[in-house]
C-alpha cells in the first residue's frame, strides 16, 4: 500500500506564508502525495510549482465554517478552477443541517457540484458537530447531490476525524464514494487506523512525518 498516494498534504493555517507554500509543493513532489490542500490565495502558485507531476492541487471552499451562500461558494469554486484547482473540498451550510432544512444543504452542496462542472468534489461534514443522525443525513445528501467524496472535519473545529465516524461515512456512502479523514491524523498508525475504518483519503499536515514514521505535533 503506498500511503503517501493517499494524503492530501495540507497548509490551511491563515498564517500559512509563500515559503511554507513552496515547501509544501517540494514535499508534495518528493513523497509523491495525492495532493496538496491549500488555501484558495494559493492555488495558481501550487500549480506552477506542480506542473507536469501528478499531484494535484486541492483547495477549499466556504472554509472553515460553511456559512457562505451558495452562490459564493459556487464563485469561489469556478475561480479556484479557473486558477488551477483540480480538486475542492467544500464545507456544508452545518446550520442548515441541524435545522433539518435538508433542501438547502443539499443545493448548497449542489451549487459547488455543478460549479465544478466534473472537477472533484469532496464535501467537509464537521463530526465533531454533528450526532450521529446528522452525518448519516449530511453523507446521504451529498451522494444525493453528486459528491465524489464525504470529509471528516476541517481541522479547525472542537475536534477531527474518528475511526467510529470514518466507519459510519463508509457504511452510508457505499463503495463508490470516497471517504476523506481529516483532523489530528498525525502518526502512520493513525492512517492506517483510518484506512482499515473506511477512508479512501488522507488530510493531514503531518504528511512527511506520517511517510517516515516520525511523530508530529500538528493539529491538522
Amino acid at each position: 500500500m503506498n500511503i503517501a498516494k493517499m494524503i492530501d498534504h495540507t497548509a490551511l493555517k491563515p498564517d500559512t506564508t509563500r515559503a511554507q507554500i513552496l515547501q509544501l509543493t517540494k514535499e508534495a513532489k518528493e513523497y509523491g502525495f495525492a495532493s496538496v490542500c491549500v488555501n484558495p490565495t494559493w492555488v495558481s502558485l501550487c500549480k506552477d510549482e506542480l506542473a507536469g507531476t501528478e499531484v494535484d492541487v486541492c483547495t477549499v471552499i466556504g472554509f472553515p465554517l460553511g456559512a457562505n451562500t451558495s452562490a459564493v461558494k459556487a464563485f469561489e469554486t469556478k475561480n479556484a478552477i479557473e486558477n488551477g484547482a483540480t480538486e475542492v473540498d467544500m464545507v456544508i451550510n452545518i446550520g442548515a443541517l441541524k435545522e433539518q432544512d435538508d433542501a438547502l444543504v443539499e443545493a448548497d452542496i449542489r451549487a459547488v457540484v455543478k460549479a465544478a462542472n466534473g472537477t472533484l468534489v469532496k464535501v467537509i461534514i464537521e463530526t465533531c458537530l454533528l450526532t450521529d443522525e446528522e452525518k448519516v443525513r449530511a453523507c446521504k445528501l451529498a451522494v444525493k447531490a453528486g459528491a465524489n467524496f464525504v470529509k471528516t472535519s476541517t481541522g479547525f473545529s472542537t475536534g477531527g476525524a474518528t475511526t467510529a465516524d470514518i466507519a459510519l461515512m463508509r457504511k452510508t456512502v457505499g463503495s463508490e464514494v470516497g471517504v476523506k479523514a481529516s483532523g489530528g491524523v498525525r502518526t502512520k498508525e493513525d492512517v492506517l487506523a483510518m484506512i482499515e475504518a473506511g477512508a479512501s483519503r488522507i488530510g493531514a499536515s503531518a504528511g512527511v512525518a506520517i511517510v517516515s514514521g516520525e511523530e508530529s505535533d500538528s493539529d491538522y
